[in-house]
């Protein structure tokens, strides 16, 4: 078979995926971009789109050295990334989607479309714990996309912002108008355009926060699932983009240029360079690369956005793990977040330690068992791991097709809100609706080593 079908772009070829009766359309373009120029959709093409192979990854500091000799990089890269190859460009607005063979247009199943994390700064979308989701299997049809990184996706320029009204935000306007391509095509994919579900994990839960709170995002999606980073808090409070223009001045003398059309020209590598010349230059820099209040996307912090009242009031389901970065913080932001909506919303606890090491449940972990991509993993899974991920899968999905991941033969999960206290525990037996013990969430911050990426 060829699995080519007709969208409103045009036709596009498809390919088997590594899940069995699941076709994969790989590296889709969505749109186009020239360097700190805000993304344009693509809305058509020539011929047949060869969607058969990812498209290129944004570049990042990974980009220019060999990840598997840098010790610090070692754990993310030998868990997610080695063994496998990765292309970078600036050319690198593509997504994937997933879809189960029979499933035709008409069928109107819901859409799940993921935000990679990060930092900002690294990742792509078909690393290997992305790499062919099975919610297809369970009725979903799943969404990946890559967005621009770093200096790339994030730079802050003054006459930039004096020349086209805004500055900044250049990945995340790569991210909404990946959004709008997939609402405007998935119909020809047997999606349907008004049962979308926004998620990401770490930066790209605070992304889908981001988009959750902004004007441009009404319609977009219609429910979110945000992991180890989405609520709200003051320590993460986003700036105004005039915070970063000293560094971003920095950084285009750094790369010996006068102008941003001189910036504009220098190879990728120069420009990573000087970014990263700049930031051990420059204390406290360390977040340079990442969203700011432009005015459009993001129009506040989000303290003031949450006080009126000014975020989509959607179900939400989003949770992090026992082991997580600054695991107190960030268990706190998710269950307030759930606790204050109008919308029942879901919190859990991802507590399940790893076979493998001693890391137990750490930043990213969950991943592997809400994608469902335990085969691609090195680790020695058990049946208890895969009966495990099942069931996350098979909550994900339901909450995805109807904004509530309960069916009949789940144990219950309960919404949050301030009276119901409890929330859904993923460890190493049944899933199980309890208190979480913060003192625990302290205890594992203070003496363990998060890994994080």
């Amino acid at each position: 078979m060829d699995y080519i079908i007709k969208t409103p772009c045009g036709l596009i070829q498809g390919t088997l995926s590594k899940v069995e009766n699941v076709v994969a359309y790989k590296g889709i373009r969505y749109a186009t971009a020239n360097r700190f120029e805000y993304p344009i959709q693509v809305t058509s093409w020539e011929g047949i789109y060869d969607a058969t192979k990812y498209g290129h990854c944004s570049y990042q500091p990974r980009s220019f050295y060999n990840e598997a000799e840098v010790p610090e990089k070692a754990f993310y890269f030998n868990e997610f990334r080695k063994g496998e190859t990765y292309t970078y460009s600036e050319d690198c607005l593509f997504l994937n989607i997933f879809k189960k063979i029979d499933t035709k247009q008409g069928d109107n199943l819901p859409v799940i479309i993921y935000i990679h994390g990060g930092g900002f700064t690294g990742g792509c979308g078909h690393e290997l714990h992305f790499d062919a989701p099975i919610w297809p299997t369970k009725g979903v049809i799943g969404v990946t996309i890559n967005y621009r990184l770093g200096p790339l996706g994030f730079a802050c320029f003054e006459e930039l912002k004096e020349k086209v009204g805004k500055t900044g935000n250049y990945g995340l306007y790569d991210q909404l108008t990946a959004i709008k391509w997939v609402k405007d095509n998935i119909e020809a994919f047997g999606g349907n355009p008004n049962n979308i579900t926004l998620m990401g994990q770490s930066a790209g839960a605070m992304s889908v926060q981001q988009h959750c709170l902004s004007p441009l995002s009404k319609g977009l999606f219609h429910k979110a699932i945000m992991s180890s980073g989405g609520g709200v808090n003051n320590m993460l409070s986003t700036p105004l983009p005039d915070k970063h223009y000293d560094f971003w001045k920095k950084v285009m003398y750094n790369a010996d240029c006068s102008n941003i059309n001189e910036l504009r020209k220098v190879s990728a590598e120069v420009l990573f360079k000087a970014w990263n010349k700049t930031k051990k230059e420059v204390k406290g820099s360390g977040m340079a690369a990442s969203p700011v209040i432009d005015g459009k996307l993001i129009i506040d912090k989000a303290s003031n956005l949450v006080k009126e009242g000014k975020y989509l009031h959607i179900p939400y389901l989003m949770g992090s793990n026992s082991e997580d970065i600054v695991p107190p913080f960030m268990h706190s932001m998710a269950k307030k977040w759930c606790e204050i909506q109008e919308v029942p919303s879901y919190c859990y606890m991802f507590n399940h330690k790893l076979p493998g090491d001693e890391n137990g449940a750490w930043h990213s972990s969950d991943l592997w068992y809400h994608f469902g991509t335990l085969n691609n993993c090195w680790r020695p899974l058990e049946d208890l791991d895969y009966k495990l991920s099942n069931q996350m899968t098979t909550y994900l999905t339901n909450f995805a097709r109807t904004g509530n991941p309960n069916d009949t033969t789940s144990p219950l999960w309960k919404a949050s809100n301030k009276k119901q206290k409890h929330v859904m525990h993923f460890g190493n037996g049944k899933p199980t609706m309890k208190k979480v013990k913060t003192s625990t969430l302290w205890y594992n911050m203070f003496t363990k080593k998060a890994v994080g990426e």
